[in-house]
């Protein structure tokens, strides 16, 4: 009996350690600023750490969220970002922020993934239609029509999208449970990547004509690079 106890407790840690490690590790100090320069520092979650002593209120500090980004683009929208990058203060501490801005009639966040965030939005100003789809092989879609102070979640990993359906711009903060989440846009990717995919490939997985794949891969690989 005392086996068969100590065979759940050890499954369940297990388990529970599973969990544990699908974000970004706890910190185990106060906080752990991040420098590029490698002269006295400590190397942790991919950044080097200043000397505590050294770190001031400007480490943990970003103005400027109040500014509405450029939406001036194809897809009209822009993403400005709030992350270990911007503010070195966040290394080691497991979460960001982004302010969305998108045009009138259109303006679209396009179908991407964060492959290490789950990400939870709300939406400030206007009315965005938004979703996530299932990994396979449901590909089941969740979608919502979202208006000022309304919030939703994108699980980590899964594909979403916000797109502007009203008449003016819409303004959308979303935190994400990482320091740095990374962001992959599925069109760019694939028909954007350095070197090109073949187009085999994707004319294949895509049931497209191959002649339609090299134009989508022209364009694409132009605005990526």
């Amino acid at each position: 009996m005392k086996g068969v106890q100590f065979l759940v407790a050890f499954v369940l840690l297990a388990l529970a350690s599973k969990f544990v490690s699908a974000s970004d590790p706890s910190p185990l100090q106060d906080f752990c600023v991040a420098i590029n320069d490698t002269k006295d520092g400590v190397f942790v979650n991919g950044k080097f750490c200043k000397d505590p002593k050294l770190a001031t209120a400007e480490d943990f500090f970003l103005p400027g969220l109040n500014i509405p980004g450029n939406t001036s683009n194809q897809v009209g929208s822009m993403v400005t970002p709030a992350n270990v990058k911007q503010i070195p203060g966040l290394n080691t501490l497991g979460i960001s922020l982004v302010r969305i801005d998108y045009a009138p009639y259109g303006g679209l966040n396009p179908p991407h993934t964060h492959p290490r965030a789950t990400e939870i939005l709300v939406v400030v100003e206007g009315t965005l239609s938004v979703g996530f789809v299932t990994s396979n092989t449901d590909n089941r879609l969740f979608t919502k029509v979202l208006y000022p102070g309304d919030v939703f979640v994108f699980p980590e990993g899964m594909i979403h999208f916000q797109f502007n359906i009203g008449s003016t711009n819409a303004v959308a903060f979303a935190a994400l449970s990482s320091q740095n989440p990374g962001v992959i846009t599925i069109a760019n990717a694939v028909f954007g990547s350095d070197p090109a995919i073949n187009p085999d490939v994707l004319a294949k997985a895509f049931q497209l004509d191959q002649n339609i794949v090299k134009q989508l891969q022209s364009r694409f690989w132009w605005d990526n690079n």
